[in-house]
């Protein structure tokens, strides 16, 4: 069961209103690094959770992901309440009405007419929220790693938003919530490495002809070495050339096994359907690149 308090997480404080900076935070509202996004990743991610201390830590940071959610609507809601009593109310003509709500270049007028102002499920384009957004595979050692990469990405996000405002008020609660991204990631990187095994994620193992190989498939000018290909974990570097290709020692051809009837199907198929290399048919680009007759 949730209970609401009235209270926010963090203090918002908005100097003035900014249209165009309210649209700018929408990118953390309904955006896929925002905070709905999190929310929903890790509340579904702790319903299927097997481990009780996992289990605790997610339904947790969900929960305060949702938090940061009505901080951040706080502050967008805030940016947009001057110029919604201006266009509710009809005040400026309408081209200085358009003028304001645009702002420098923004397309905060879509999100006033449209949501009247209102902190909407959308990034800073326009894009509904969507369920895509959530990678969740239901593997621990897989969400986790997707979850730290969620926060780091969610933190470059906020810097983002900071710099592009001098709001004190909004650079404080921007500044928490950036904040706040450091300490989860640090939970999940703790989580994964409580594990026994963490890597590779899942239960099997891999093909130890494959696993600890570094193929260089991009090569000439350029071609730099480090501990990705060479340092521990890795066994050898292969260039792959006509003479290492398949690398399981195949001739590297697709097989399938056909029954009689299948063969002749096939055949069938592929000869009704054959293609005559020697015809050079008019296609309509053809037709379309033919003067108008006079």
């Amino acid at each position: 069961m949730f209970n609401h308090n009235k209270r926010l997480q963090y203090t918002v404080r908005v100097d003035e209103c900014n249209p165009a900076l309210a649209n700018l935070m929408l990118e953390q509202f309904g955006g896929p690094q925002g905070e709905l996004a999190a929310a929903m990743r890790y509340f579904t991610q702790a319903l299927a959770e097997e481990d009780p201390g996992r289990k605790d830590m997610l339904l947790d940071i969900a929960t305060e992901e949702l938090s940061h959610l009505e901080v951040i609507g706080s502050i967008v809601a805030m940016l947009n309440r001057g110029a919604k009593g201006r266009l509710a109310e009809g005040i400026d003509e309408q081209a200085e009405a358009f003028r304001a709500l645009q702002g420098a270049g923004n397309d905060s007028h879509v999100t006033q007419v449209l949501y009247g102002g209102g902190p909407a499920l959308i990034n800073s384009g326009g894009q509904l929220w969507n369920a895509g957004y959530i990678d969740s595979i239901g593997e621990p050692t897989a969400d986790l790693r997707s979850n730290i990469a969620a926060e780091a990405r969610a933190k470059i996000v906020y810097e983002r938003l900071i710099n592009v405002t001098a709001d004190p008020g909004v650079r404080d609660a921007l500044t928490f919530l950036m904040t706040r991204e450091i300490s989860h990631q640090k939970s999940f990187e703790k989580a994964l490495y409580s594990m026994d095994r963490s890597f590779p994620p899942g239960k099997l193992p891999g093909d130890p002809r494959f696993a600890d190989v570094y193929v260089n498939t991009s090569r000439g000018e350029g071609d730099t070495t480090g501990p990705w290909c060479e340092g521990t974990g890795f066994s050898e570097v292969i260039v792959p050339d006509e003479n290492a290709l398949p690398v399981d020692g195949g001739d590297g051809h697709a097989e399938v096994g056909l029954s009689a009837a299948e063969k002749k199907a096939v055949k069938a198929f592929g000869t009704r359907l054959a293609s005559d290399p020697s015809a050079d048919p008019i296609t309509g680009a053809d037709l379309g690149s033919q003067p108008p007759p006079k």
